[in-house]
């Protein structure tokens, strides 16, 4: 069984940074792509930034410049550097890992922008 374990949420003021971080841990044999999601109340899921194995990234348009997805695979961790936060990038930002080739999400971190 797989864990993926989210922090570094909160609360800051428009053009603030906040880093997210991702662990997964648990019966791992390989971590394959690793990414971001987010959902704001009343919006479906979207997708924000995903890493390969290789470390090739792809960012969605929304937070391209602003946002730097990385990895640590040695930790088994993603990360969401992001800058020059803006009111509409509140959401609830998710990760999915896949691990041996299955996804797995985390449970979530709040991430709330004040003007």
């Amino acid at each position: 069984q797989v864990q993926l374990v989210e922090s570094g949420g909160g609360l800051v003021q428009a053009g603030g940074s906040l880093r997210l971080s991702c662990a997964a841990s648990g019966s791992i044999f390989s971590v394959n792509g690793m990414g971001w999601y987010r959902q704001a109340p009343g919006n479906q899921r979207e997708w924000v930034a995903t890493i390969t194995g290789g470390g090739r990234t792809n960012y969605a348009n929304f937070v391209k410049g602003r946002f730097t997805i990385s990895r640590d695979n040695a930790k088994n961790t993603v990360y969401l550097q992001m800058n020059s936060l803006k009111l509409e990038d509140t959401a609830v930002y998710y990760c999915k890992v896949l691990v041996d080739g299955r996804p797995s999400w985390g449970q979530g971190t709040q991430v709330t922008v004040s003007s």
